[in-house]
């Protein structure tokens, strides 16, 4: 099923699909609830971390692998930086402050999925403005 166009923040609209046949609504509407809680509470990091949160998230979850993109997230100052030539800063800038949000993400998202978080990666771009999170989860233990 192919994923739906990003919406806007406020209400924070997303959407996620599993990479394996989803068998019922009931299930097709947690993984949109798991995906819609998770571009919360990133938005919400960002915003208390930078004093802005991105305009657009979207959430896609597969099997083991959580991919967040945020959209418009620079604050006018970065913005006013990177188009002056300050690129480089605004990146360097916006790393340290994914560095000092990783462990309250990786909280997050293994809150809210119950499962632990093997890797978390992240990356910025000034232009076009958007951010990926990506949050590699660590396989299930079957019982067998």
């Amino acid at each position: 099923m192919p994923d739906t166009p990003d919406a806007p923040i406020a209400p924070v609209a997303t959407d996620g699909h599993n990479a394996t046949a989803v068998s019922t609504t009931a299930a097709h509407t947690h993984v949109g609830s798991l995906s819609s809680a998770i571009s919360n509470a990133v938005v919400g990091l960002l915003r208390d971390y930078t004093g802005r949160g991105p305009t657009h998230a979207r959430t896609t979850i597969g099997p083991d692998t959580i991919v967040v993109t945020l959209r418009n997230s620079l604050t006018k100052a970065e913005r006013t930086l990177a188009s002056h030539g300050q690129e480089l800063e605004v990146l360097a800038m916006r790393r340290a402050f994914q560095n000092t949000m990783r462990h309250e993400l990786i909280a997050a998202v293994e809150r809210l999925t119950s499962r632990s978080v093997e890797a978390f990666l992240s990356d910025n771009l000034y232009e076009p403005d958007v951010a990926v999170e990506i949050f590699l989860l660590a396989p299930h233990v079957d019982g067998a």
